[in-house]
């Protein structure tokens, strides 16, 4: 085999853009995406007075109908009064008018484990020593479309 002289270099914004709608090509060609928008950004501001913002979801939709939450937070005044459930119920609830069926998430073991699984998730993969000492959790839950009985 020849020989090819190649360099390794930062990408830039450019190179990322490229290279992902390359990978996004690709993988429609193999499964045809089931939504219009490959990605689709899905996120919610909580406040209280109108004013203040105490939490928030950023979520999105992509390829297949599925949805990957990102981050969730609620402050740590606020916390334990069932703003987080609301947040990931309206989350979802906008998921499921997308056709969404399944959802994503990862959290840490300092993080929101046993919240995520009080709200219906499951392990589906765990990560060791990420960060050193800790543990990274991968969960998943199925939403169930709720249909209408007009």
């Amino acid at each position: 085999m020849k020989h090819v002289d190649y360099t390794i270099d930062q990408s830039s914004p450019d190179d990322d853009r490229y290279v992902s709608s390359q990978i996004v090509a690709f993988n429609a060609a193999r499964v045809p995406f089931t939504q219009v928008e490959p990605f689709v950004r899905v996120g919610f501001a909580l406040r209280v007075g109108g004013t203040e913002l105490i939490g928030g979801v950023l979520a999105l939709t992509y390829c297949w109908q599925c949805l990957y939450v990102d981050a969730l937070w609620v402050s740590e005044e606020h916390r334990g009064r069932g703003y987080g459930a609301a947040l990931l119920s309206r989350v979802e609830s906008e998921a499921r008018k997308m056709g969404c069926s399944l959802s994503h998430l990862d959290t840490f073991d300092f993080q929101a484990k046993d919240f995520y699984l009080a709200h219906g998730y499951e392990v589906f993969g765990t990560l060791d020593d990420c960060p050193p000492g800790h543990q990274r959790f991968f969960l998943k839950k199925r939403l169930v479309r709720v249909l209408d009985n007009a």
